[in-house]
């Protein structure tokens, strides 16, 4: 059953992970006028396919990632060169919505022309002569979402000024950047949620919830209890509660209680627990909440902040300490992970779910090809030269970064299978 749950867990937080990576793409390519032909959960072959206006939303069978494809990023319209034979469909307005390349008998009421010139990007026309009238060059505006057909499948044209590389450099770079960013907004939304239903730990002499097994609920301590002293001594902040309990593992030690419009004694015995190879006591009990939209949303920015700050010192040590395949995990190291997490419960599975998502925006924020922080540092030495590198070497650059990234995933994932399976 725990298997199933994780199964679940793994494809749920995965997934949500990469759609809104790659639903911050989108958005802000739509913003800035580039026509998305593709939105797509996944590698290989098409699992789910629904079409909705000029973009095609895909789940694809291997769920190790996505990706937005946008006009401009490969060779976009076909090139009709003189000589070649298409077949036109018109609008009301004579305009050219359709270009056929191929099986036209299927069209009855096509026009067919020998192409003379054509311009599919900048002048949205194409010329040239119409069966019976071979003797008038004739030319034909194309309107601006037509498709050209080929082997039955449509695909639509793009004008130039709706290719990514059209834009100007603050929309492209804030296209890349919406993926990264959509990571730590999500992240920063998780942790807004725990902190509404879970309620947000606060700092006072007051007791939250007690567990079943611990020696505070036996001696006869109860939740909300307002903790006055400690063997003699005051407390004022749940920090001097802690201090307290640990310092007397094994001691029985005196707690004055405020409960309700009574004060009370209570002995309680700390259990003893090693602690990175030191004794301190715990009585199993958990510390005080407050449930409220301010502090909720004051825990998403410090939590996402704080959970930002601890990878970074991460990938710091890792550079400096060396890099090992042994601090990488991959996807099976990952869905291991979340097996672990999904026996504490739901709002520890979620708060992996929020780290996992401020990790994946900061990897794909380094600096390395392939990813968009690669394609960012492109986009800073156009800025600072002026104008921008011949796009064929960028894309092999990244060609090859992408295939170093695979190789890489592979090393990894064969890594964790080691770990945990053989």
């Amino acid at each position: 059953m725990l298997t199933v749950q994780t199964i679940v867990a793994f494809i749920v937080i995965f997934g949500s992970l990469v759609f809104f990576h790659e639903l911050g793409h989108l958005v802000f390519a739509k913003r800035a006028g580039i026509l998305c032909r593709e939105f797509a959960i996944g590698f290989g072959p098409k699992v789910f396919t629904y079409k909705k206006n000029e973009t095609v939303y895909t789940i694809r069978l291997l769920p190790l990632g996505g990706y937005v494809r946008m006009a401009g990023e490969d060779a976009e319209n076909p090139e009709l060169k003189p000589g070649y034979r298409v077949g036109l469909l018109f609008n009301p307005e004579g305009i050219v919505t359709k270009i056929v390349l191929d099986n036209k008998d299927k069209y009855p009421d096509l026009r067919v022309i020998e192409v003379e010139a054509a311009d599919l990007e900048h002048k949205m026309m194409i010329q040239g002569y119409e069966e019976g009238e071979e003797e008038t060059l004739q030319t034909f505006k194309i309107a601006e979402d037509a498709v050209v057909v080929s082997e039955g499948v449509e695909n639509q044209i793009a004008p130039f000024e709706r290719q990514f590389n059209s834009k100007s450099l603050g929309h492209r770079t804030m296209t890349i950047f919406a993926g990264p960013m959509m990571n730590f907004v999500l992240a920063f939304v998780i942790f807004v949620i725990i902190g509404l239903f879970q309620g947000v730990a606060v700092d006072e002499p007051r007791l939250g919830e007690l567990t079943a097994d611990g020696s505070a609920i036996t001696s006869g301590l109860k939740n909300g209890d307002e903790i006055q002293s400690i063997d003699g001594n005051e407390v004022s902040s749940w920090q001097d509660v802690q201090e307290a309990i640990q310092k007397n593992p094994g001691k029985e030690i005196e707690f004055v209680v405020e409960r309700g419009n009574k004060t009370e004694e209570i002995l309680v015995v700390p259990q003893e627990v090693d602690r990175e190879g030191e004794k301190v006591g715990v009585i199993g009990v958990y510390p005080p909440v407050e449930k409220s939209p301010i502090n909720a949303f004051k825990y998403g920015f410090t939590e996402t902040y704080f959970w930002t700050k601890q990878i970074f010192v991460i990938l710091g040590s890792l550079i400096t300490g060396g890099f090992s395949l042994d601090a990488l995990s991959g996807p099976v190291g990952i869905y291991k992970s979340t097996e672990e997490v999904a026996k504490s419960g739901i709002f520890y599975l979620m708060k992996w779910a929020g780290l996992l998502s401020i990790n994946l925006g900061i990897m794909n924020l380094l600096p390395l090809p392939a990813l968009d922080g690669g394609r960012l540092l492109f986009f800073l030495v156009e800025f600072l030269r002026g104008k921008p590198i011949d796009r064929q070497k960028e894309g092999l650059v990244h060609f090859v970064g992408f295939a170093l990234l695979m190789l890489l995933m592979i090393l990894v994932t064969w890594n964790d299978i080691q770990r945990f399976f053989l």
